[in-house]
């Protein structure tokens, strides 16, 4: 029996330097449900990748005396070491400088011409350049770029455009008849009042004033614009209009492409009206995330407040910060890095909580029964079975919470069961049942210890692949019993015997010595 398909996109990056952790959320929040969906079974296929055309890369690669190419391929480099580095286990990475790409981008540019979408016209207006954006003089705020608050400058040239007024009816019936199309709805409800609401303006789709990116084959003093080049990525990563198309028809429409809220507006309008031009289904989801910030705004390296990814990781190792990404932003909202915020969670939440909680059930094991727990006893007291019931609940939420894609939420929960089975050992009090003789109590408790830190490792696989693997090894946790549905028996484990010489899973931190060293971090 075919698995279910699960299709998930990340943007492809614009390669304008080095990425920051505000990038590699991203792509950890995409990971991340990708681990949760194959943990449930499903085929699943994730893209990433990068942009690699437009005037700001050009300029960019001309003042590092660089010729374009040369430059995108130095940052794809850079891009898949990171990756690999945070083991973000894409299956394609696509470039928009890539044949595949550039030759069906050009197919679809001459399809929309032969349908009378795309015509040619001239271009007055404003024009921001790290946006890659042109806006009507009352789309501005304040005179300056609406999404970046940046300069923009009047620009003139003949360009080609697309008829957007065609399918902004066709649009908008579609976002009423699925509400859950942009998420959160916040973001939609911005879309549809402050862009399809007032009416579409047709858009911009090729420039003559330079020349890095795919020309149009009838006309090639014209580039198609970044926009239509890159949203189609999704597709030509695919094969669509290649010979083999069969990953098209097997994966499209995506389940789920996740975005910056930068970038909402040409996935929440542009790329589904493309899509329609071009008789495609429409993706079935598009999740919007909000902003990691710092103390005083966005990231900036002229601030000195920019964090790598690999600063945190070299010290701190990746699960740590992977947890503090998906920790930090909560859903439809932005998140702020600090670094007394994330030495803090190191130390209470890896360190103080699951840390400690493994370690204190190894050492109790290996003192009261010499590292062996047979099976689940027969007789349960009433703490026992409240912390199955507490158990099989927090499955239930944590699984709301990855369906949603409520990362935070997730995590929440999941540190709910630490914090109860913690509140377990402190209840039971296993050093009194040992002191009054009641084996069969006592080993009842060390059974649902070792059985709920069973469970937390299958919920944090997904995101926390090392720490999980971790516990499994110490506890000496069968392969067979690490699967999502082995959560389901609460009964299953027999003859287990943990490690005797228990490891550390996350270190206790001197607070005011890392906090200096993120400090000077983020300003080297």
């Amino acid at each position: 029996m075919d698995k279910e398909k699960f299709y998930i996109t990340t943007p492809i990056y614009y390669p304008s330097g080095k990425f920051h952790i505000g990038t590699a959320y991203t792509t950890v929040l995409a990971n991340t449900i990708k681990k949760y969906k194959q943990l449930k079974g499903y085929d699943v296929r994730l893209l990433t990748g990068l942009d690699e055309h437009g005037q700001k890369i050009q300029n960019i690669a001309n003042k590092n005396n660089k010729p374009p190419k040369q430059y995108v391929d130095e940052m794809a480099d850079l891009a898949t070491k990171l990756w690999k580095t945070m083991n973000i286990e894409y299956d394609d990475f696509i470039r928009t400088t890539q044949a595949r790409h550039e030759h069906a981008v050009e197919e679809i540019f001459d399809m929309l011409m032969e349908k009378g979408d795309i015509y040619k016209s001239e271009y007055v207006g404003w024009y921001c350049m790290p946006c890659e954006s042109y806006f009507t003089k009352t789309q501005l705020v304040d005179g300056k770029c609406p999404d970046c608050g940046r300069e923009v400058t009047k620009m003139s040239e003949e360009a080609y455009f697309f008829n957007m007024k065609k399918y902004a009816d066709r649009l908008i019936k579609f976002y009423e008849e699925n509400p859950d199309f942009i998420l959160p709805e916040s973001r939609k409800n911005e879309l549809f009042n402050n862009f399809l609401k007032p009416g579409l303006e047709d858009l911009c789709v090729s420039r003559t004033s330079f020349d890095w990116g795919v020309k149009v084959r009838k006309d090639p003093k014209h580039v198609v614009y970044v926009w239509l080049d890159a949203l189609t990525n999704y597709i030509t990563a695919l094969g669509y209009l290649s010979n083999d198309d069969s990953l098209m028809k097997k994966y499209w429409p995506a389940d789920l492409q996740i975005v910056g809220k930068d970038i909402i507006r040409f996935h929440g309008i542009y790329w589904p009206i493309f899509l329609m031009a071009l008789d495609l289904p429409l993706p079935k989801r598009i999740l919007a995330h909000n902003f990691i910030m710092m103390k005083d705004g966005k990231m900036s390296k002229s601030k000195g407040n920019v964090i790598y990814p690999e600063s945190l990781i070299e010290r701190y190792g990746l699960d740590a910060t992977k947890y503090f990404l998906l920790k930090e932003i909560p859903y439809g909202q932005d998140g702020v890095f600090t670094p007394e915020e994330f030495v803090e969670r190191y130390n209470f939440d890896l360190c103080n909580d699951l840390g400690n909680l493994l370690n204190r059930t190894i050492g109790m094991i290996n003192k009261y029964f010499g590292g062996k727990i047979e099976r689940c006893p027969a007789n349960k007291s009433k703490q026992d079975e409240e912390i199955e019931k507490a158990a099989t609940e927090q499955i239930e939420k944590v699984e709301g919470c990855f369906e949603n894609y409520h990362m935070q939420n997730m995590l929440g929960e999941i540190w709910f069961l630490i914090s109860r089975t913690n509140k377990y050992i402190d209840e039971t009090t296993p050093w009194t049942l040992e002191k009054e003789g009641k084996k069969e109590e006592l080993q009842s408790v060390m059974y649902h210890l070792v059985e709920n830190l069973r469970r937390i490792a299958i919920m944090i696989l997904p995101c926390m692949e090392e720490t999980a693997n971790k516990i499994f090894e110490q506890l000496n946790i069968p392969k067979e019993l690490t699967s999502w549905d082995s959560m389901s028996n609460y009964e299953s484990l027999k003859n287990i015997e943990v490690t005797k010489s228990p490891t550390v899973l996350f270190a206790r931190l001197d607070k005011d010595e890392e906090i200096e060293y993120i400090k000077d971090v983020m300003k080297s």
